[in-house]
């Protein structure tokens, strides 16, 4: 027997969970003949709103998060000349978005202790051209919504929520997506809390936001392929509105949503319950463990990410690299936007500038959590560390 062959299998960092339901729904989609954007994407929608329980909302499925903060940021008229404030910790998506628009993206620090934007920062930042504001999640616990809600409306300015590790997160008990924002975009793409293997959801209260989103989401057509397609009378005809895109959802992908979404809360269940074996197996090294949410409140653990203490002498890159020679995959949230080159140079952003999120980047990685880890795969990367800090 060779060395390898007595090697445990490798622990990815990430796998979806996919049942016989989902593979059914998938197949019968594709026996009906209708596999783009029809009945089964509107009854995603439908019931997404209802899984957040709340009948004034609008749930627009789009082909990713991405796409639906594009969509939610251009029905507000965002545009040249504006800026949008956002974190620099999170990934480029979340700012991409502003510049698709020909706006600016205007990057501020997070709270040391959540990895969440700072409120203060953010009203350290506003100026005559502030439009929005775009706060991040991350890794499932929610930003200080309240705070940044008050300081838009002071400001005059939209808030668009990036809800892409938020599902099922709340805030004083109400569930992200069903807050005073303008609009809250959620993502089900492949390592997410739930999955439609690409996709998202933009939801609304606003209901000329959500036509607008509908329309642009499908290339500016004032109806959509669906409503074309299935009319029992002559309905060949459309009007281009607007240069729209091309961010539909399939009924393939919604398919798998349906299914996903009625497992949402025991998922969630499942990666708290893993959040917790890592609290407690990690007790006592020198790491910095990630927030719980408030009490009362849901952390939806997307991620489970830890920072090693100044004292220690192992760096971040080392115990990355251990855990990868010890079979386990890990990850690193997030490069911060500030260090990415494109970032930088447009804006001449610096290090100093941020350092809190350049900080934490130093010395944070981040460990598999999924629900189809066991409690042995838990303690088996616990293991690792203890070993390796202990």
């Amino acid at each position: 027997m060779t060395a390898d062959a007595d090697k445990p299998p490798f622990l990815p960092f990430a796998l979806p969970e996919i049942g016989d339901e989902e593979i059914a729904e998938v197949v019968d989609t594709l026996k009906s003949g209708w596999v783009t954007t029809g009945p089964k994407t509107a009854r995603f929608e439908r019931e997404f709103s209802a899984f957040l329980g709340d009948a004034g909302l609008h749930s627009i499925a789009v082909n990713s998060a991405t796409a639906g903060l594009h969509l939610a940021l251009e029905a507000l008229g965002i545009g040249p000349g504006d800026e949008v404030i956002t974190t620099t910790h999170t990934f480029t998506a979340t700012a991409e978005v502003v510049r698709y628009l020909g706006a600016d993206v205007v990057l501020v620090d997070v709270d040391p202790a959540t990895l969440n934007i700072d409120p203060r920062a953010v009203e350290a930042a506003i100026t005559p051209r502030t439009k929005a504001v775009m706060p991040v999640h991350f890794g499932g616990l929610a930003a200080d919504m309240p705070a940044i809600l008050d300081i838009a409306r002071r400001h005059g300015l939209k808030v668009v929520e990036d809800a892409a590790h938020a599902l099922p997160t709340t805030v004083g008990g109400q569930l992200v997506g069903t807050l005073g924002s303008d609009a809250t975009v959620f993502s089900f793409y492949a390592n997410k809390t739930m999955t439609t293997g690409e996709g998202g959801m933009l939801v609304t209260r606003d209901e000329a936001l959500a036509k607008r989103a509908k329309t642009m989401r499908l290339h500016g057509m004032s109806r959509d392929a669906f409503d074309r397609f299935t009319a029992t009378v002559p309905s060949w005809y459309y009007e281009i509105v607007a240069p729209g895109f091309k961010y539909n959802l399939t009924d393939i992908a919604a398919s798998l949503g349906l299914h996903q979404l009625q497992k949402a809360r025991r998922f969630q269940q499942r990666r708290a319950e893993i959040a917790a074996l890592y609290h407690a197996g990690l007790a006592g090294l020198p790491l910095r463990l990630p927030a719980d949410a408030p009490a009362g409140d849901e952390h939806a653990w997307h991620l489970y990410t830890v920072r090693l203490a100044d004292e220690t002498r192992v760096s971040r890159d080392q115990a990355v690299e251990a855990l990868f020679e010890a079979g386990i995959g890990c990850s690193v949230h997030y490069i911060p936007l500030h260090q990415q080159p494109y970032w930088r140079e447009r804006y001449g952003l610096r290090p100093e500038h941020f350092p809190h999120s350049q900080k934490a980047y130093e010395r944070l990685f981040s460990l598999p959590i999924y629900t189809r880890m066991t409690d042995a795969d838990v303690q088996r990367v616990v293991a690792v560390l203890r070993r390796l800090l202990g």
